[in-house]
């Protein structure tokens, strides 16, 4: 599984519950092929902050799956922001704002 999730990160989905849970497997997942490969992770990966960076460089729309925690933690929320580059990509400035206003009243 591992070489598959290396060569086609939405392979995870097709993994067992118990590779949706390892961490090695998620992380190469996440980091070298597609980060929204988070979606397919079991809840723990999603809560885990290094996987979920991870995913978020990769591929910023990885975020909607973090765990709700995470996503709750303003601290993180902008530095995942941050890693992804979102200040330079005029394409996700409504989303941005969108996520701080968010932040801002929760």
């Amino acid at each position: 599984v591992l070489a598959a999730v290396t060569q086609n990160g939405y392979a995870l989905y097709y993994a067992t519950e118990v590779l949706k849970a390892d961490k090695e497997v998620v992380f190469v997942a996440a980091v070298t092929q597609d980060g929204e490969a988070l979606k397919h992770a079991m809840e723990e990966m999603k809560a885990d902050k290094e996987v979920v960076l991870a995913a978020v460089t990769q591929n910023g729309r990885a975020l909607k799956y973090a765990a709700e925690e995470l996503k709750g933690d303003r601290e993180f929320v902008l530095a995942a922001m941050n890693l992804n580059g979102w200040d330079h990509q005029s394409d996700w400035k409504d989303e941005k704002k969108e996520i701080i206003r968010k932040l801002s009243i929760g």
